[in-house]
């Protein structure tokens, strides 16, 4: 059952990725609520990445929300909730605002991120979405701005803002020429079902984080067959090593793999430090699988941890 939360630093809006049963009641363990989500973003239309949609929806309402919602997805996915709120009689306090995936990098969906989506292979059209800084703060260069006798004060902060200052002795100050270069915008990508992880590379080269489904490991996934197209722990960790990502987190089990910290009386069943070991075979970078409510924070040098 697939939810991602994704929320900028110190933004007090918040975005989702996928909406499965159940979204709205572990929302209640989080500090998150569905008053200041932003954007949901809906990789595909199988239930466990979509059913809880109508109901968030409508407990934002309930909760007095106003602001518009944005919501970007398949193409069906607005007439499935526009039936259901028809068949329901559910009238929302606020707007919806739909944004078609051919449309995505040509609207501004978010106010602090620039976002992308990439076709994947899944049983019906399945996206992966690319969440990239909008903007970078920029570092004055202490060095050059004292050997350029500009006091500190008032002018500083002006020009870490960008903006050009005129000093008190009528030197004009360009504010570029005293701002060190900036650093490179973080990126994330949150995939959906996919059976062909190299269709991420491209945009995965240039990610400090990818998250990407693993239903299985190789053993179980040639027991299983070609049919269900998903992805092994080991096809994904290959592209991401190949692709240079230098953090991966891991999600979507199938629920035959236990969680032996959980159960030890597993029964030889197999269990998710198998979909681990698996993954760290082939990738050397930060590798996490992801669990209920965890949280990471991606730093501004790139890298991953978890929070408490």
């Amino acid at each position: 059952m697939t939810a991602t939360a994704l929320r900028s630093e110190g933004a007090k809006h918040w975005v989702l990725v996928d909406c499965a049963e159940g979204t709205q009641h572990r929302l209640l363990r989080t500090r998150l609520s569905p008053v200041s989500l932003r954007a949901i973003f809906i990789t595909h239309l199988h239930g466990d990445h979509c059913y809880g949609l109508p109901g968030l929806l409508a407990s934002a309402g309930m909760l007095g929300r106003t602001e518009p919602m944005t919501i970007v997805g398949p193409p069906p996915l607005r007439g499935m909730i526009e039936c259901i709120m028809q068949a329901s009689q559910l009238t929302l306090p606020y707007p919806i605002v739909w944004v078609a995936l051919e449309d995505l990098p040509h609207v501004e969906v978010l106010p602090d991120m620039r976002v992308r989506a990439t076709a994947l292979s899944h049983r019906i059209a399945c996206y992966g979405y690319s969440f990239t800084e909008a903007t970078v703060e920029r570092r004055l260069d202490i060095g050059k701005l004292r050997a350029g006798g500009i006091p500190s004060g008032p002018a500083w902060g002006e020009i870490q803002q960008g903006r050009d200052v005129l000093l008190p002795d009528g030197r004009a100050v360009t504010a570029g020429d005293y701002l060190l270069a900036p650093r490179r915008p973080r990126k994330l990508i949150i995939a959906g079902d996919n059976d062909r992880p190299a269709l991420l590379a491209q945009e995965a080269a240039s990610a400090d984080l990818l998250v990407h489904e693993a239903t299985y490991t190789e053993e179980v996934l040639r027991k299983v067959g070609p049919g269900p197209q998903h992805s092994s722990a080991a096809m994904v960790a290959r592209m991401a090593q190949e692709a240079g990502v230098p953090n991966l987190i891991l999600t979507h089990f199938s629920p035959r793999y236990q969680d032996r910290a959980e159960d030890k009386d597993h029964g030889g069943a197999p269990g998710l430090d198998d979909i681990e070991r698996e993954a760290r075979a082939h990738y050397t970078g930060t590798l996490a699988l992801a669990r209920d409510l965890a949280g990471y924070a991606l730093a501004r040098d790139g890298s991953l941890r978890a929070l408490p």
